[in-house]
């Protein structure tokens, strides 16, 4: 072989293992994490710095009987509109924590130990941990009604009240009627047993509100009856800034507003909880207030607004920086 051959056949060896090199990837095989994000949210509003958390995703499945008044296919159109499962309708459970400066206020509780809608639900505490706050220095409650997913966390599967140091804020039209032991022969027992597991122990610290009434600073009371008899929506505000918690008032951010007349099988009044529905809705897209929903995509922080003969739900963009 000439020197010329070999360093012409070197130099086309060398090129060859370079190409080989560049073309072959390489992996770095780190594992998968497995794991979300903490489920919780702050912002400002006001003076005031709210924290929402998350109870957790809680299914209701189909939605064939559930949402009522509209033909199934329709319903199903709807929610495949707008990219959601047909056959499988899922509600979020987010509750805002409003820290005013000189108390803490946490809105509705979730299902607690609870797993009537499955694995998912029962989070709050965990989500107040990853978010910084214990459940000692929750000053008040405030349950928009005692339906199973609002007041189910204040105490723990064992009966141990979680916030020891929190008034409980309802409509006493919403106590007497969730904790009527007459009713635990009914279809609502287990409803029943629900709400007296997580109130009776805490009776003695209940303080019952007015519509209207603003029963403690920056919260006012707005009766939305319907959903139960005692079902309360509330407007929050701080330094000249406000937004109103929704509680149950409208539980799919498609369903319920696009066509807000549509029943709703939890409502224990379908038809007055449709009436209330639209005429709340009409109030707070009129006067531009933002909403926190607590069944609403997570966070649930958002404006709603008039379209057609119904309306729409435009998210606010969460705010990474206070």
């Amino acid at each position: 072989m000439t020197p010329d051959l070999s360093r012409r056949s070197l130099l086309a060896l060398g090129a060859g293992l370079g190409a080989t090199a560049l073309s072959t990837p390489v992996f770095a095989r780190a594992p998968k994490l497995g794991t979300q994000a903490p489920y919780f949210h702050r912002f400002k509003l006001g003076d005031a710095e709210v924290t929402i958390v998350s109870d957790g995703p809680l299914p209701l499945g189909d939605p064939t009987g559930t949402f009522t008044g509209v033909p199934k296919e329709e319903v199903a159109k709807m929610l495949t509109d707008n990219f959601l499962s047909p056959t499988n309708v899922v509600l979020e459970q987010n509750s805002p924590i409003v820290n005013f400066g000189d108390r803490l206020v946490l809105f509705d509780t979730g299902m607690g130990a609870s797993k009537a809608f499955g694995p998912t639900t029962g989070r709050l505490t965990r989500s107040m941990a990853e978010a910084g706050i214990k459940p000692d220095d929750i000053d008040a409650i405030v349950c928009s009604h005692a339906y199973i997913d609002h007041i189910g966390g204040i105490v723990d599967d064992a009966g141990k009240v979680l916030f020891p140091n929190a008034q409980v804020y309802l409509a006493q039209s919403d106590f007497d009627f969730w904790t009527d032991e007459s009713k635990l022969g009914s279809p609502l027992k287990d409803f029943v047993l629900h709400a007296r597991k997580n109130l009776m122990p805490v009776r003695d610290r209940i303080k019952f509100f007015k519509d209207g009434e603003q029963f403690l600073p920056g919260i006012t009371a707005i009766s939305a009856p319907g959903h139960t008899v005692g079902h309360t929506i509330f407007n929050v505000d701080s330094g000249g800034k406000s937004f109103v918690f929704l509680g149950d008032l409208t539980h799919h951010q498609i369903l319920l507003l696009e066509k807000p007349r549509m029943e709703f099988a939890y409502d224990s009044d379908p038809k007055q909880a449709a009436a209330t529905r639209v005429k709340l809705l009409d109030t707070i897209a009129a006067n531009k207030t933002p909403v926190m929903s607590y069944h609403f995509p997570w966070p649930g922080f958002g404006n709603i607004a008039k379209a057609g003969d119904g309306f729409r739900y435009y998210a606010q963009p969460m705010q990474m920086q206070l």
